[in-house]
């Protein structure tokens, strides 16, 4: 198949209905985008031809790059791993503090300088040593049916898949999704229906449902990433209350991470999140008894890394994305005490560490 897609129709999708006599309604996400002929939804990479909703971002990629995959961030599955990263162009949310937001948010399908068939997705890992592909820098929710067939070609080859997501997604296409996935981040904003109105243009219970499915449903490795915003969602009410929800749920082997923010988009006149404000959310989430709770986007190797929940032994060292001390057993156990660790890990670690190499996914033309 030929690399440069440019010229080929809309890739046809499947979760939409006829709304009235002129608009049609996706049904992918809670949004429910209803359009005219010729309109796009919020997302921008959906909209309507020909009386049907139609993905234009197909086989179409804002770059790709090989990442350590504790960037995404996943700690507790194959660390030190490297994992070839893409995305595309487009978001169903609309976060005034995103850290992506030259590509979430943009509206100029320029963005999208490289074309990529899924197949040359799976080949390019394949080739370069990543053990996975992550579907991540924007929401793959809204490149549904290419993430699902770049999945199905990387697991052919032994690669498995990533999504890294804001899991605002309807049921139906949910199930479909996250059933060709072999982890997943979820990124929850925060815990109050306020926060998602105003500043995500969402609603929190669509995501919490989001996480109860696949940590109850699917067999996909599940961790979860809070950035915390000064004064917007960092109260410790609030805390509380994602950390009670979270122990009830979602249980005390599920990883939580609390990122730190740092001023972007529209919201560049708030301050950086102080690391003392992380520090603080985990002691309370490890009070409350989750096992595996990290500080991310600042330098703290104490808060980064893996401590056995039993006996206290350091089991992964990380200094940001380098991997130091392992105490794991092969099996994943610790080697002081015995007590497993949740996650999916090899019987040694990988030796990625922080490198960030970019892929001339043109080399994979052809690739079927």
């Amino acid at each position: 198949m030929e690399a440069n897609r440019r010229d080929v129709l809309p890739h046809p999708t499947h979760y939409w209905h006829r709304y009235d006599s002129t608009r049609v309604q996706c049904d992918l996400c809670p949004r429910a985008c209803r359009m005219h002929e010729g309109q796009r939804g919020l997302c921008y990479v959906r909209g309507v031809e020909q009386g049907e909703v139609v993905l234009h971002s197909y086989g179409r990629s804002s770059g790709f790059c090989i990442d350590p995959i504790e960037k995404k961030p996943l700690n507790h599955f194959l660390p030190g791993s490297p994992v070839l990263s893409f995305g595309t162009a487009g978001c169903n949310l609309a976060c005034k503090f995103c850290q992506n937001w030259d590509i979430s948010k943009s509206r100029q399908m320029d963005t999208l300088q490289q074309d990529a068939t899924p197949a040359m997705i799976a080949q390019a890992a394949k080739d370069n040593g990543a053990r996975s592909v992550a579907f991540t820098y924007n929401d793959p929710v809204i490149f549904h049916e290419y993430a699902i067939d770049t999945a199905v070609a990387c697991h052919e080859l032994g690669v498995k898949s990533v999504a890294v997501t804001a899991g605002y997604v309807c049921e139906v296409p949910r199930q479909a999704f996250y059933r060709h996935m072999d982890a997943v981040n979820v990124d929850l904003k925060a815990f109050s229906d306020r926060f998602y109105k105003h500043l995500c243009g969402a609603e929190l219970d669509a995501v919490l449902d989001t996480l109860c499915y696949i940590h109850q449903e699917t067999a996909a490795w599940l961790e979860v990433t809070t950035l915390l915003i000064p004064g917007e969602n960092d109260s410790n009410t609030e805390l509380e209350q994602q950390i009670r929800w979270f122990c009830d749920h979602l249980g005390s082997d599920v990883p939580l991470h609390f990122s730190a923010f740092h001023p972007d988009f529209k919201m560049r006149h708030v301050p950086a999140t102080a690391k003392a404000t992380l520090t603080c959310a985990r002691e309370m989430a490890l009070a409350a008894g989750l096992k595996y709770v990290y500080t991310g986007n600042v330098r703290d190797v104490d808060g980064g890394s893996t401590w056995c929940h039993h006996c206290g032994n350091l089991l992964i060292e990380r200094d940001g994305y380098q991997l130091g001390q392992w105490y794991l057993t092969a099996s994943g156990h610790c080697r002081g005490c015995g007590t497993g660790v949740a996650g999916v890990f090899d019987s040694l670690p990988g030796n990625w560490g922080a490198r960030r190499q970019p892929v001339d996914i043109k080399k994979y033309m052809g690739a079927t």
